[in-house]
């Protein structure tokens, strides 16, 4: 029997055919949605903008520490945001969506966020559905793998990860584009 299955694997693995029990839903370019019969397995790449400077940003300083402290980053700092999220690096991409919650300093020797924030989409079938993410995002390292704790619509009962990599910042403001490549599982 293992064998069978093996070889039904291979062929469809082969041949870039999907089998009926993994139908896939392509309405956004930005996103793919596979049915395997027991669970939906949703992979997804966009773009986070988290601009804290000029006239209109969309993250905003709203809890600091009593005492200044010398820690990277300022441990203690809270930031609230409404970001945009898009389908491309670019900010006048498509918008898909807003991720909106907090993020704030909680390491003292290094640059780690604590994120609550809730991604809510706009775009395509994923429109008025959303995942939550509640992880510590170790902002120095390259790629960042965060949590996936739930989520709404199409993505109740989710779980799984974000992977988040800076593609673009501005020192001296804090303004940042950062790409992220998200896959989530949530029961049939």
């Amino acid at each position: 029997m293992v064998e069978l299955m093996l070889t039904v694997f291979l062929f469809f693995l082969a041949t870039g055919l999907s089998p009926a029990w993994a139908q896939s839903s392509d309405d956004v370019s930005w996103a793919k949605r596979v049915d395997t019969g027991s669970q939906v397995i949703t992979t997804m790449q966009f773009y986070f903008h988290d601009t804290l400077s000029g006239s209109n940003p969309s993250a905003v300083k709203v809890a600091q520490p009593q005492s200044s402290t010398n820690s990277l980053g300022g441990f203690g700092n809270l930031m609230m945001i409404d970001d945009p999220l898009t389908e491309g690096p670019d900010k006048k991409s498509k918008l898909i969506g807003h991720a909106r919650g907090m993020y704030g300093q909680a390491a003292q020797n290094d640059l780690g966020l604590i994120m609550v924030l809730n991604y809510g989409f706009t775009d395509g079938i994923y429109k008025d559905s959303s995942f939550s993410l509640l992880s510590l995002n170790p902002a120095m390292q390259n790629v960042r793998e965060m949590a996936i704790v739930g989520g709404t619509g199409l993505f109740r009962l989710a779980r799984g990860y974000a992977l988040a990599q800076t593609y673009w910042i501005d020192p001296s403001t804090g303004d940042a584009i950062v790409g992220y490549n998200v896959t989530i599982a949530t029961y049939i």
